[in-house]
């Protein structure tokens, strides 16, 4: 019913050979998810449409070693960033789509999930700031983000930590008015995005239900439960 290693076939004392290196695979894998680079070309191609312009920026840290080894690097936007004239405007949210620790997650699913929430926001006159796509990026950094960009809320979509059973789970951290203090507390996160986990429809419903009640009560983070599931069950999803 799941990927989970539960009842392996041993020979003796030992793992059998199949599910030893289906093992050793899935190790290689996350390795491979963590260093793999961005392809921000690619991402921004492929966003194209949902936002004009699709924006690009870099985090503090300049190559993926100082990205994993300097965790605050990643929280923070490069020296020269600059977003222009669209800095002049006021939005209700920012959407920012960053490597994290598997960029192939972002690559992925970004697209799917962003096509179906940007959808449904616009049909509701939401003011939707222009997509971001970050470089060496950390949830972080989607606080700096807002801010530069007058959003009052922000949702990032990150590759999460590579398991051995999936090395391209996505994840979505919600945050209402984020500033330079805000801690993990004060942000929602919707995990494990992918097709055999939760999927696109069901992420950008549970996305877009959150965002509507951060903007109703002007919070988010440990202080809003996200009843998603629930109104799951009662509702078709985003398609």
């Amino acid at each position: 019913m799941t990927a989970a290693r539960i009842g392996l076939a041993r020979a003796g004392g030992s793992l059998a050979t199949r599910p030893l290196l289906e093992f050793k695979l899935a190790q290689s894998q996350a390795r491979d998810a963590v260093l793999e680079p961005l392809d921000e070309a690619r991402l921004i191609a492929d966003l194209a449409g949902l936002s004009d312009p699709v924006l690009s920026v870099a985090s503090a840290a300049a190559d993926r070693e100082s990205y994993l080894m300097r965790p605050d690097l990643g929280r923070r936007l490069a020296a020269n960033t600059v977003f222009g004239a669209q800095q002049a405007n006021r939005y209700d949210v920012v959407f920012v789509a960053a490597d994290g620790l598997s960029a192939r997650a972002v690559q992925r699913h970004a697209r799917d999930v962003l096509a179906r929430t940007i959808g449904a926001l616009r049909a509701e006159g939401w003011r939707i700031a222009p997509v971001v796509v970050v470089r060496h990026g950390r949830v972080a950094i989607g606080d700096a983000i807002a801010a530069a960009l007058n959003a009052d809320s922000v949702a990032i979509l990150i590759g999460e930590r590579p398991g051995l059973s999936a090395a391209d789970s996505m994840g979505v951290y919600l945050t209402w008015h984020p500033h330079p203090a805000t801690s993990d507390a004060d942000r929602n996160c919707i995990s494990n995005i992918r097709p055999d986990g939760i999927g696109y429809a069901d992420a950008a419903f549970k996305i877009v239900h959150l965002l509507r009640a951060m903007r109703a009560r002007r919070l988010s983070g440990v202080h809003l439960k996200d009843d998603s599931d629930r109104l799951l069950e009662s509702e078709a999803p985003i398609d």
